[in-house]
């Protein structure tokens, strides 16, 4: 799986761009705010179809304009693919697979998979679930197509009867609909759960090999958290959603109260322990940041693992946050695959065979 090549119109500070890429590494060089994670930021939204900076898409727009188009040319699963998302200020963005506009987003989603690695996530361990809640999600947008429906319709169930929880001291009759968006939160978040369930058992069995060869003196394990009343996130989907139908029942009056979603899979979360304690609570920096490794790379190996290809691995400036050991266990681990690595430090080059080299400055190719 690779990126051909990757056009930007109007897109953040590229008013017209054409990169041609290395089926091998692509070292994107240059001084700070030139346009290096736009770049990154283009070829992420080919395969999540959100940007990773913000959840407003308007926002990719190139100032002053109304208009933005990102295409890239790939290849994956032996077939050649062109996708092409136009964002616009005025409308909701629209996809076009190789020529085709595709009526939903999940449509597009995971047909080019990657995976990316920002400063950012080396703070992934400590901070809040949300952040490891869309950890999860953007590996099994990717993986599973289904899943992607799931997580759009249960975000927007959740944000309809959140509105109507808000809302209802001031119309109580809003609260006639919240059992039946309580249901449909139950029969969608039992699916959720167990997608989650069974990728987090894979994810981290495969993290702790990739931290057991960074730090062999020390062991990685994990768990995954969700509502209580759910016994068994592995059991069937039917089994679990009745638990969740029977809690959410039970705190109707507390939610009512606190006009709130009490419970839910969107409290999901990924508790990290190493040596069996809170990896959050007791890690040093240089472990957090070890996790963090670790999972950016397990999950790489379970996109090998489910399409007998690497996803395009995406680094935006991590290196310089790594210290030497850690740099040069990444460089060794990513020898296979499609690589962007966006820098801003010298001597990169010479610690990895670079297929291609861009200089970037003020959004152009120099």
């Amino acid at each position: 799986m690779n990126i051909r090549s990757l056009t930007l119109e109007q897109f953040r500070n590229y008013e017209q761009a054409h990169f041609v890429f290395d089926p091998a590494v692509n070292l994107i060089c240059g001084e700070n705010g030139q346009g290096k994670t736009n770049l990154l930021e283009a070829a992420a939204a080919c395969s999540t179809m959100r940007l990773f900076r913000t959840a407003q898409k308007k926002e990719g727009l190139r100032f002053g304009e109304d208009h933005a188009r990102i295409v890239a040319d790939f290849q994956a699963q032996g077939r050649d693919f062109t996708l092409e998302l136009r964002l616009s200020r005025m409308k909701s963005m629209e996809i076009y697979k190789n020529g085709v506009r595709q009526k939903r987003q999940s449509d597009a989603q995971g047909i080019l998979k990657t995976v990316l690695f920002c400063p950012e996530d080396l703070m992934l361990v400590r901070q809040g679930a949300g952040a490891r809640r869309r950890f999860l999600d953007t590996a099994l947008c990717q993986l599973r197509p289904n899943y992607a429906r799931y997580l759009e319709e249960y975000n927007r169930l959740h944000e309809h009867k959140t509105r109507i929880l808000r809302d209802s001291e001031e119309k109580p009759s809003l609260l006639s609909l919240w059992e039946d968006f309580s249901l449909r939160m139950a029969h969608i978040g039992a699916q959720i759960i167990r997608y989650r369930a069974y990728y987090c058992k894979k994810l981290l069995e495969a993290a702790s090999n990739v931290y057991a060869d960074i730090a062999p003196q020390e062991v990685l394990s994990g768990e995954y958290q969700t509502v209580s009343a759910v016994t068994d996130p592995f059991a069937s989907a039917k089994q679990i959603e009745q638990q969740l139908i029977d809690h959410v029942l039970r705190h109707k009056q507390a939610e009512i109260a606190a006009r709130s979603c009490l419970s839910g899979p969107h409290k999901d979360d990924l508790v990290l322990l190493l040596d069996g304690r809170s990896a959050a609570s007791y890690g040093s920096q240089g472990q957090v940041r070890t996790c963090t490794l670790s999972l950016k790379l397990a999950e790489r190996e379970l996109f090998f693992r489910e399409d007998g290809e690497y996803p395009v691995l995406l680094l935006d400036d991590v290196l310089s946050e790594l210290d030497r050991r850690r740099q040069d266990f990444v460089l060794n681990r990513i020898s296979a695959g499609q690589v962007m690595i966006t820098c801003c430090e010298d001597g990169i080059s010479d610690k990895l065979r670079a297929g291609a080299v861009f200089a970037i400055k003020n959004g152009k190719i120099i």
